[in-house]
């Protein structure tokens, strides 16, 4: 399927989507490392702009891009990406939900795991010559109750993995959640705060919205139980860190794991230092499977999109 057009990547993404589209027949520019001004001066003659989550697309640059026919994202969120503007300017607005769907959700699990085991802890505590033993008692998921707040793609995939350790459900969803799910795993549906109270683990899968922006705050954390852990890894600004910090550092919830977080690299070192949190550095997306996949759902898309529309 060959196609004519010029395209201009500008944050690293896997060689296979590269490739792809140069087979394709179109003209690939690969910059990775591309400033704000440089894209500016760059875009006036592309007809494709890719871009993971470093680089931002915002009006000025959909303005300068005045034959652009589709922004492609190789990630899953679009929030770098001014989608309502693009859309009015009847540009294609693209994205590789579907490829992070494994990465993101066996993250989550390794999260919870090391949480519930006190993994962090034991071994720096090898590595600092102590022998942590009879301090680092921990507990099982089996039997634990499992809060999914959204119920989304990487949601249900997180739930059947967390099936698998014969954890329970409860899910919570501003949109229907699929009955089918709900019955092949058993979930319990219910509102935000009956998820908050009930949860020994609660995992966010939400995009960023206005809705969401601080939907983990001072009161929804309230909510949880002393025992209970949160675990992040859709987008930073969901959680609300100043009340995280003092909700840990009160032990009003018994710990945090973070992939995201409201400014990254993150600056508020206060809560990164907090014993009971878990980091990682938005790695969730980055396995060099999902890398692969997202890189080649992309390619094919934008290739796919090129077609229909010549």
């Amino acid at each position: 399927m060959q196609v004519e057009g010029r395209v201009i990547i500008c944050d690293t993404i896997d060689d296979v989507g590269i490739s792809i589209l140069k087979k394709a027949g179109l003209v690939v520019s690969y910059k990775p490392d591309i400033e704000i001004d440089e894209l500016l001066a760059s875009v006036g003659d592309c007809d494709v702009i890719v871009v993971r989550s470093r680089t931002k697309i915002t009006k000025t640059i959909i303005d300068a891009a005045s034959k652009v026919k589709i922004i492609a994202r190789v990630g899953v969120g679009l929030d770098n990406i001014d989608t309502n503007y693009a859309q009015s300017r009847g540009i294609k607005v693209l994205n590789a939900a579907e490829a992070a769907l494994n990465a993101v959700s066996e993250l989550v699990i390794g999260h919870m795991l090391a949480l519930s085991r006190n993994i962090p802890k034991a071994n720096d505590g090898i590595k600092n010559g102590r022998w942590l033993k009879k301090e680092l008692v921990g507990s099982e998921l089996k039997g634990k109750y499992l809060g999914i707040v959204g119920v989304g793609n990487i949601g249900r995939n997180v739930g059947r993995l967390a099936r698998c350790f014969r954890m329970n459900l409860i899910g919570y969803d501003i949109f229907p959640i699929n009955q089918d799910y709900v019955r092949e795993v058993g979930m319990i549906k219910t509102d935000l705060k009956t998820l908050l109270e009930n949860s020994d683990f609660v995992t966010c899968h939400v995009p960023l919205t206005e809705y969401t922006r601080h939907l983990i705050n001072s009161e929804t954390l309230s909510y949880m139980k002393p025992t209970a852990f949160l675990i992040n890894t859709s987008r930073g600004e969901i959680i609300d860190e100043e009340s995280l910090f003092r909700a840990l550092s009160e032990n009003k919830i018994a710990g945090a794991a973070l992939d995201v977080f409201e400014v990254e690299p993150p600056t508020n070192t206060k809560l990164l230092h907090l014993p009971n949190i878990v980091c990682s550095p938005h790695i969730a997306a980055q396995t060099k499977e999902a890398q692969e996949l997202a890189s080649t759902v992309i390619a094919e898309k934008v290739i796919q999109t090129l077609v229909t529309n010549r």
